[in-house]
């Protein structure tokens, strides 16, 4: 919930540089700490929470390698449903009543928010390198 409201703070108010830059970075934090502690505990798996942790350090870096030469990288719409999707999955793990009885429901949104990771790197990867590719092509 703090998630909605700073975005619609930060679209009312004006978004800031480090604003941009802590949300997402504030949000990974949050979610993986939470996801580790989960697998912890023997309720998510490793390897769901391991991939998730790779594309995010990896996107995380790209941000501030760009971020340094003044490109900004918004975050797309797929990245932010994997968020929600991610979060949703540790609510669902975490909530009393679908801890035991609905475990389904953690264990669903957990491979979807992987498989929207995936794809949300996917895409941010593509966006990286395309413009390379029309670089070499006109310079050929």
């Amino acid at each position: 919930m703090s998630d909605v409201l700073d975005g619609y703070l930060a679209r009312r108010h004006g978004a800031t540089k480090s604003g941009a830059f802590l949300d997402p970075l504030a949000d990974k934090v949050l979610v993986l700490g939470a996801m580790f502690t989960l697998v912890n505990r023997g309720m998510f798996s490793i390897w769901p929470v391991v991939i998730i942790a790779i594309r995010e350090v990896i996107v995380s870096v790209y941000r501030v390698v760009v971020g340094a030469k003044g490109v900004s990288v918004p975050a797309s719409r797929i990245a932010k449903v994997k968020t929600l999707s991610q979060q949703v999955s540790v609510g669902f793990a975490l909530a009393p009543f679908s801890a035991r009885d609905m475990t389904y429901a953690w264990k669903i949104t957990l491979w979807l928010a992987v498989v929207l990771t995936i794809v949300s790197g996917v895409q941010y990867a593509v966006r990286a390198f395309k413009p390379r590719m029309i670089l070499r092509r006109v310079t050929k």
